[in-house]
C-alpha cells in the first residue's frame, strides 16, 4: 500500500446540493402557487405555463447546440425561469407572448450573458420588463377573471386602493388568492407555503426576503397615506407581486448578494424602491422593477460588504505631517 497522501484542491468539504436539486427545490415550492393559480384562472393559464416553460428549454437548448456548448437543459434552471415568467403573466395575453418572452429570457438576458451565473438581472423579470414595454395593453389587461368587472370595477385591488378604494378590497380574498392579478401572485396563503418549504430545505434564509417585507412595511405605513391602518398594510403585503418576488425572485443565487451584510442591504433597498414605486409612482406595482435596479447594484454591494478575512488587521493610513 503506497503511503503517498492523496491531495486535491479545495473545496475538501462539498455538499449534497447542485444546481439542479435546488432548482427542483424551487420547481416543488412554486407548485402550490402554479396549481391555484390554474385553479383561478382556468385552462389558458396551465397553457401559458406550459409554452414558456418550453420556449425557456427549447432556447437554452437551441443555444448551446448552435454554438456547441455543454447541454444546460438538465440543470433546471431554464424551467425555473419559464415558470416563474409564466406566473407574472396575466392569463389574458396571447400564446405568441409566452413564447417571445421565454425566448427573450434566455437567449438575451441569460445566454448573451454568458449562461447561469453571468446573467446581470434575473431572466424572467427582465423578460416580463421587456413584455411591459413593447404590450403594455397586453401585460395589464386582466379582464379575463371571473367577476372581474362585478367585484373591482375594472381595476386590480392594488389599482383600487391607490385610487383611495380601500374599502372596497376584500381582503381575505386576496389573502386566499381568489382576485384579478397575474397567474402565481395573487395567493399569498399559496406563495407562502411554498417559501417555507425552501426555508426547511435551506435553499434561501429569511434575511433577503424579511429585510424587504419588513422595510416596505415600514413604509407604507409612513408613507402611504392611511396611517397605521393594519387592513392598508396587510392588502398592500398580500396584494401585487411582493411574496412572489420576495421568496422567489429577489433570492435568487445569481442576481442577488453572497455576503450576510449585503444581503440585509440588498433587502433594504427593495423594500424603500418598492415603496417609492407603489406610493408615488403611476402604477400600482412596482416590485418587478425594484428588483431589476437592484439587481444591477449588486456588484457594489457586495464590493464594501465583504468580510475582512480572519487574522488580518484592518489597513491604517499613514497620516503625513510636516517635519521641521
Amino acid at each position: 500500500m503506497s503511503d503517498l497522501l492523496n491531495v486535491t484542491s479545495s473545496p475538501h468539504v462539498r455538499a449534497k446540493d447542485d444546481t439542479q436539486r435546488i432548482m427542483l427545490y424551487v420547481i416543488i415550492a412554486l407548485l402550490p402557487a402554479t396549481c391555484f393559480g390554474i385553479y383561478n384562472f382556468g385552462w389558458k393559464a396551465a397553457l401559458l405555463i406550459v409554452l414558456t416553460v418550453a420556449s425557456c428549454v427549447g432556447s437554452e437548448w437551441a443555444w448551446n447546440k448552435l454554438l456547441h456548448k455543454k447541454d444546460t437543459v438538465k440543470d433546471l434552471s431554464a424551467v425555473v425561469t419559464g415558470l416563474l415568467l409564466a406566473l407574472n403573466f396575466p392569463s389574458s395575453i396571447p400564446w405568441w407572448m409566452a413564447i417571445l418572452g421565454g425566448v427573450f429570457a434566455i437567449i438575451v438576458v441569460k445566454m448573451f450573458f454568458g449562461g447561469l451565473g453571468q446573467n446581470i438581472m434575473n431572466p424572467a423579470l427582465g423578460a416580463r420588463a421587456f413584455l411591459v414595454i413593447s404590450f403594455a395593453g397586453y401585460m395589464t389587461d386582466f379582464s379575463e377573471y371571473p367577476g372581474f368587472v362585478d367585484t373591482f370595477g375594472g381595476a386590480t385591488p392594488l389599482a383600487t386602493i391607490k385610487a383611495g378604494g380601500l374599502a372596497q378590497v376584500d381582503i381575505l380574498r386576496m389573502i386566499i388568492g381568489t382576485t384579478p392579478g397575474t397567474i402565481g401572485e395573487t395567493s399569498m396563503i399559496a406563495l407562502v407555503v411554498g417559501a417555507m418549504f425552501l426555508i426547511l430545505m435551506g435553499v434561501i434564509d429569511l434575511r433577503i426576503p424579511g429585510t424587504y417585507i419588513l422595510t416596505f412595511a415600514i413604509f407604507v405605513l409612513l408613507f402611504g397615506g392611511y396611517g397605521f391602518n393594519m387592513d392598508y398594510l396587510v392588502s398592500q403585503l398580500a396584494g401585487g407581486g411582493l411574496m412572489l418576488g420576495a421568496f422567489f425572485m429577489a433570492t435568487d443565487y445569481v442576481t442577488s448578494p453572497i455576503t450576510p451584510t449585503g444581503k440585509i442591504i440588498y433587502g433594504i433597498i427593495l423594500g424603500l424602491l418598492t415603496g417609492v414605486f407603489r406610493i408615488f409612482g403611476g402604477s400600482a406595482e412596482g416590485v418587478s422593477y425594484a428588483i431589476i435596479f437592484t439587481n444591477l447594484l449588486v456588484p457594489l454591494i457586495e464590493k464594501w460588504t465583504v468580510p475582512r478575512a480572519f487574522g488580518i488587521a484592518p489597513v491604517k493610513k499613514e497620516v503625513k505631517t510636516d517635519e521641521k
